[in-house]
């Protein structure tokens, strides 16, 4: 999880590689409305968000006790982390995070996304830090991707003993 830019579609496609499970990219499950909002610089609202949550809901939903799967998904807010839990209450979030100079540099170099980095400071804005309760591994974005990929693999090794 994570605002636009921070990485969160290269770690976890990365990591489903890793770990041999199928990956899903929240992006893809946005509506062609919603889209079409992101692209012309329209920050998605609340109603905006709830079918695209109910859709990775969805995917979380076919998931068997003993099946994993990754998933990106930004899950700025705290309501919209609670909305996959309900769905899948052993998922885990992984929250990559960074300065904002960091997170623009990567958006205005990324070619061929519909997320411009105009967006930035409104998902800034939505971002809902994760808090202690809700037990999120919280990573630094500038780290490099093996020692990200290092430290999740650590934590669901240790979260499951």
């Amino acid at each position: 999880m994570g605002v636009s830019g921070c990485g969160k579609s290269t770690v976890a496609s990365q990591l489903a590689q890793r770990l041999q499970l199928a990956f899903v990219e929240g992006d893809a499950l946005h509506s062609p409305h919603n889209v079409a909002r992101m692209a012309a610089g329209i920050a998605l609202t609340d109603e905006d968000r709830k079918d695209w949550l109910d859709a990775i809901a969805q995917q979380l939903q076919t998931l068997s006790p003993t099946q994993g799967m990754v998933i990106s998904c930004s899950a700025l807010k705290r309501a919209y982390r609670d909305r996959l839990r309900a769905a899948c209450p052993a998922l885990q979030f992984v929250h990559l995070h960074g300065t904002r100079a960091l997170l623009d540099a990567r958006l205005r170099q990324r070619q061929g996304h519909y997320m411009p980095a105009t967006l930035l400071d409104s998902q800034l804005a939505t971002l809902e830090m994760p808090t202690p309760d809700e037990h999120v591994l919280q990573l630094d974005m500038a780290q490099p991707i093996e020692t990200l990929l290092q430290h999740i693999e650590h934590s669901l090794t240790t979260s499951h003993d």
